[in-house]
Formats: C-alpha cells, sequence, structure tokens
C-alpha cells in the first residue's frame, strides 16, 4: 500500500471514529471498532470539541518546511548533473558531505547528511555505487583469458 493510501485510510477512520462519537457512542466502543487505542479516541474526541470536523481531516502538507525552494532542487539537480569534476572535486564521485559542501557554497545553508539524503531522495536519486575494477586491468587481457585458459580450467 502507498503512503497516499494509506494516509486516506487514516482519515477514513478518523472520521468514522467522529461519526460513531456523534452518535453517542462510548469512546471505548469507538476505539474497539476502529482498532485505535481509547486515547486516540478522547483525543479525537477533543478535537472535535475544540476545532470540529475540520481537524480530524488530513492536512496537505506534512512535517518541517524544505529549506530548500524548488527553484533550488532544480539548480541542485543541474549542478550535480554536471559532475564532482565540474564543481572542483578530484572525482567523478559524489557522496553526501561532498553535496552538503556544494548545497553550502552555492545556496548558504548548512544541511545534514541526512537532509541531503533526504532531499536527493525527493528529487528522485538514489545509490549509485561504481563497479570496483583494478586500475592496472587489461580488457584484452581478461577476455583472452576467459576463452582460452577457463574452460581448460573447468574441465
Amino acid at each position: 500500500m502507498d503512503n497516499e493510501q494509506r494516509l486516506k485510510d487514516l482519515e477514513r477512520r478518523r472520521l468514522r471514529g467522529a461519526r460513531l462519537l456523534g452518535n453517542g457512542t462510548r469512546a471505548a466502543e469507538v476505539a474497539r471498532q476502529t482498532g485505535v487505542s481509547r486515547q486516540t479516541v478522547m483525543r479525537w474526541e477533543r478535537a472535535l470539541k475544540e476545532n470540529g470536523l475540520e481537524s480530524l481531516q488530513r492536512a496537505e502538507v506534512f512535517g518541517r518546511p524544505r529549506r530548500l525552494s524548488a527553484q533550488q532542487i532544480q539548480e541542485l539537480g543541474a549542478l550535480l548533473k554536471a559532475g564532482s569534476l565540474a564543481a572542483g572535486y578530484a572525482t567523478e564521485i559524489w557522496t553526501l558531505p561532498r553535496i552538503a559542501q556544494l548545497i553550502h557554497r552555492h545556496f548558504q545553508l548548512q544541511l545534514s547528511q541526512s537532509s541531503v539524503w533526504r532531499t536527493l531522495r525527493h528529487m528522485g536519486w538514489s545509490v549509485q555505487r561504481p563497479a570496483r575494477q583494478a586500475r592496472e586491468r587489461d580488457e584484452r587481457a581478461v577476455q583472452a583469458w576467459k576463452k582460452k585458459r577457463w574452460p581448460q580450467l573447468k574441465k
């Protein structure tokens, strides 16, 4: 089940609980029917009394706001696509500390590595690990070995 569906289901459960409370059902019975604790039902009841039914509806935005704006996130994507060599690093590998430094240099924002990770996930980026190969590797010699020597060893 995706996150959006889960949030809709939770909202449906809260609204069902509100209907039951509105019909005079006791908190313990509402808790049993909706599959939540009595304390949760009492919290719903208090929210209904203070702010009405809207207080049990799902909020559109959760959590702390992002520190990078949508435009800054697009700029960051372009900077990352240009590569770490273009950003002044010695190798073509992006690491979380490097990306945090890039963000600090370009946007004057200090982000923790976990915040950088969440930002990259939000952008649709994932971990990419380079394939490990010896620098001295000779591809032609490897292919020749696979064709000639490997079949002999296999027997």
